[in-house]
């Protein structure tokens, strides 16, 4: 019985031996094999993106400020750099007037508001309106009865009754009469009389926004005091000092480029240039009309002009010298991809007014970005601190 035991005990104890020994061997070969997760890793390590591209969708690129800006080539000495003035057109900006003199009687519109064009702004009650108004139709009433004068000589004479003189003599008082009916009619028309002969409607001549008031109710204004003054955003244009020299190098139709107080850029065309200079600032003006884009007048801007003779132009491109960013210790600009922004080495040359000249690295019609680009310059350095 006691032999038996030991035999028991002893199988127990080699199958005891044999399972680890067979776990020993399972677990050594699952050590040796890489994890699931390292193999499946390396795929992604090999598809990861240069260390000079930056992923940007054009929502985050709107988001972060970066401005960009097609690059052309010409050289610092094909641009005239100036400060310049966003002004209203002669035809975007009306000053309106009172044209009777009396009491402001009501006031339709206010500083900022929107109006149409002939849309009243205020009614001036005057009796000069009303003297208008009785002209208009004391000549109406005139002109109907010589209308009438005339139709009884014309019967009259054709019945052999009066002389050829009545007629002829009511002919010349008919004509008299619509002369001076026409003359009290367009009268009250340039006054813009109200229906009721009252008063006079001050209107406004073109579509825009009132940008300036200068009328209190129950006020009494002279004529022509200005009242209102009305632009519309839409029709300004760019006015720049150039130098003598390089108002001479300017045509009508040249190209040109507005830098915005934002970092963006819109497009221009040089519509004439003053053949004087001023008085104050001994400088010619070159007006210009803007491509597009709405401005606010008044407002200080930043012109580049590429005039079509002289100059002396070159194959280098010149761009704002913020778009230039130094990274690994090379001069680098961020061309524009579908996908976002790269970082290109480029040879920059010489530099002037907040501008510098691209000798190589750039082609003409690639997109960098300007406004912000040190911004990109952070982004890509985060990432490769991170890869790190």
């Amino acid at each position: 019985m006691i032999v038996q035991d030991k035999r028991l005990l002893g199988g127990v104890a080699a199958a005891v031996l044999v399972a680890a020994a067979g776990g020993f061997t399972v677990a050594r070969c699952t050590s040796d094999s890489p994890p699931a997760t390292e193999a499946a890793a390396k795929p992604e390590e090999a598809e990861a993106a240069p260390s000079d591209t930056l992923a940007m969708s054009a929502q985050m690129i709107k988001d972060t400020g970066v401005a960009t800006e097609t690059v052309n080539p010409g050289g610092l000495a094909a641009e005239i750099v100036s400060q310049a003035t966003v002004a209203p057109s002669p035809t975007g900006e009306a000053v309106v007037t009172a044209r009777a003199g009396g009491a402001v009687t009501r006031v339709f519109k206010r500083l900022g508001d929107p109006v149409r064009r002939g849309e009243a702004l205020a009614i001036v009650e005057s009796r000069d309106a009303a003297q208008i108004a009785a002209d208009r139709t004391a000549a109406g009433a005139k002109a109907t009865l010589a209308q009438r004068n005339l139709a009884r000589e014309r019967y009259l004479y054709s019945q052999k009754v009066s002389p050829r003189v009545d007629l002829e003599t009511a002919q010349a008082e008919a004509a008299s009469a619509a002369a001076e009916a026409r003359r009290a009619s367009v009268a009250a028309g340039a006054a813009n009389v109200t229906s009721d002969g009252r008063g006079v409607v001050v209107a406004s001549p073109i579509a825009g926004r009132v940008t300036a008031e200068n009328v209190s109710l129950g006020a009494f204004v002279q004529p022509e005091t200005e009242l209102f003054r009305v632009a519309d955003p839409s029709q300004v244009q760019i006015e720049a000092a150039v130098g003598p020299a390089d108002a001479q190098r300017l045509n009508p139709g040249d190209r040109a480029t507005i830098e915005l107080p934002d970092g963006t850029t819109t497009s221009a065309r040089v519509r004439a240039v003053t053949p004087t200079l001023s008085g104050e600032t001994r400088a010619a003006t070159a007006v210009l009309d803007v491509i597009g884009g709405r401005l606010q007048p008044g407002l200080a801007v930043r012109v580049r002009l590429f005039p079509s003779r002289g100059g002396g132009a070159s194959g280098a491109i010149v761009v704002p010298e913020e778009a230039v960013q130094s990274l690994n210790a090379r001069d680098v600009v961020f061309v524009r991809t579908p996908k976002g922004f790269k970082a290109t080495p480029v040879t920059t040359g010489q530099r002037s007014a907040g501008r510098v000249e691209i000798v190589s690295g750039l082609a003409a019609g690639q997109t960098i970005a300007t406004k912000n680009a040190f911004l990109l310059k952070a982004e890509l350095g985060k990432g490769a601190g991170e890869e790190e």
